[in-house]
């Protein structure tokens, strides 16, 4: 089972703080059931520093592997991170390693108006042949006030990921009712951790018990 979504990397963001929670974290995400993971560090403000986050990855990667954990590189990267920095020059260089899935945040504030700038960089991301994946959609207030929204992006060729975390309120503590909207019409693709630290995993445990049929789809 892959997680493709979490923020395992010691020191860069605002998940691990150091190597030792980041062992922490491959040993509950083992727990989980977890099999591989997808580092997708912050590419927004203040934390993104392409340099560093690489070279936190390839100390990390060694450590990871010890423990019996297959790891690669990829971000999760914000919108409006995304283009101040230049699509086209960065959305090769912030794909997932190897696979070329992009990893996509929206506003947690957007409005419904804001879709027409997210739809226009998702097409010039596809353009690119990469593979946009949707960051927690049951986050976003638009997509709260309005699931069809989701939907859209689902016609558009995305592939939206929730954040485990829904199942218990969500981060910013009103996820839960929409994401069920959104399991309940199909639309998510896969479950991962969104993990911060160590008792994150308990929730994807927990999440992909309950959503079983989804949870397959997190296989690599």
């Amino acid at each position: 089972m892959r997680d493709m979504h979490c923020h395992i990397l010691p020191g860069v963001d605002d998940g691990a703080r150091d190597m030792a929670m980041s062992l922490a974290m491959v040993e509950a995400a083992r727990a989980a059931g977890v099999t591989s993971i997808v580092c997708t560090p912050h590419a927004r403000s203040p934390y993104f520093d392409y340099d560093a986050m690489w070279s936190a990855f390839h100390e990390f990667r060694p450590r990871a592997q010890e423990a019996g954990m297959p790891v690669r590189m990829g971000f999760e990267v914000a919108h409006a991170k995304l283009v101040r920095l230049g699509v086209r020059e960065w959305g090769p260089r912030l794909a997932f390693q190897e696979t070329g899935e992009f990893l996509l945040e929206l506003d947690s504030r957007c409005e419904e108006g804001d879709f027409r700038e997210y739809e226009r960089t998702i097409y010039e991301l596809q353009g690119l042949g990469l593979d946009v994946i949707i960051a927690h959609p049951e986050r976003y207030r638009a997509v709260q006030r309005n699931v069809e929204l989701a939907e859209r992006l689902v016609r558009m060729g995305c592939k939206l990921q929730a954040s485990a975390d829904f199942i218990a309120g969500g981060r910013l503590g009103r996820e839960k009712r929409p994401a069920k909207k959104l399991f309940e019409r199909n639309l998510y693709r896969y479950i991962a951790s969104d993990a911060h630290r160590p008792e994150h995993y308990r929730l994807l445990a927990r999440a992909v018990r309950e959503y079983p049929r989804r949870g397959a789809h997190m296989r690599a």
